[in-house]
C-alpha cells in the first residue's frame, strides 16, 4: 500500500505541475493571438486550436490530480451529520462513482481517440486524437486514484482530503 501511494503521490504531482504549465502556455498563447489581431493585424492561425487542445489536456490532467489530492469540488454537510460507520459508506460509495466515471473516460475517451485519429487539425498538424488522448489516460488515472481512495478507506486510514475553510 505505501508503494502505491508514492507512487500516486508522485505522478500526481506531476499531473498538476503538467496541467500547470499547460495553463501557462495557454495563456501566452492567447495573449499572443490578442496583441496579434489588435496590433499587428494579423492573428496567427494556429493559437486557437493549440489553446483548445491544451486546455483539453491541461483541464483532464488536473482533474485526475484532484481527484488523488481531494481538492475537487464536494459538498460535506450530509457527511458531516452522519456517524463514522455511515460517514465511511458514503466516501466508499462517492469513490466508487468517481471511480466509474474514470473508467467510463477511459474506455469512450479512447474510443474516441481511435475514431478521431486519422483526422488531422489543418491549422496544428496534428491528430485530432492526439488532442483527445488525455481523456482516457486522466480517465484511468482517476479510476486508479479511486481506487487507492477505497482502500486506504477499507484500511481505516480515511484518505486526507484538502478542506479548504
Amino acid at each position: 500500500m505505501k508503494t502505491l501511494a508514492f507512487l500516486t503521490r508522485m505522478a500526481s504531482t506531476g499531473l498538476i505541475w503538467v496541467a500547470g504549465l499547460g495553463l501557462i502556455a495557454m495563456t501566452a498563447i492567447v495573449s499572443w493571438q490578442v496583441f496579434g489581431r489588435y496590433v499587428l493585424n494579423s492573428s496567427p492561425s494556429w493559437s486557437e486550436q493549440a489553446a483548445l487542445t491544451l486546455m483539453i489536456w491541461f483541464v483532464t490532467l488536473a482533474a485526475a490530480g484532484g481527484v488523488r489530492e481531494g481538492f475537487h469540488i464536494r459538498i460535506t454537510a450530509l457527511e458531516d451529520m452522519v456517524g463514522p460507520g455511515a460517514r465511511k459508506a458514503m466516501r466508499i460509495t462517492a469513490d466508487l462513482v468517481v471511480g466509474a466515471i474514470g473508467v467510463a473516460m477511459a474506455l469512450w475517451g479512447g474510443e474516441l481517440v481511435i475514431r478521431t485519429w486519422g483526422h488531422v487539425i489543418p491549422s496544428l498538424g496534428l491528430s485530432r486524437g492526439l488532442a483527445y488522448l488525455g481523456l482516457p489516460l486522466a480517465g484511468g488515472l482517476i479510476a486508479l486514484f479511486s481506487l487507492e481512495r477505497i482502500l486506504e478507506e477499507l484500511s481505516g486510514q480515511a484518505p486526507a482530503d484538502k478542506d479548504v475553510a
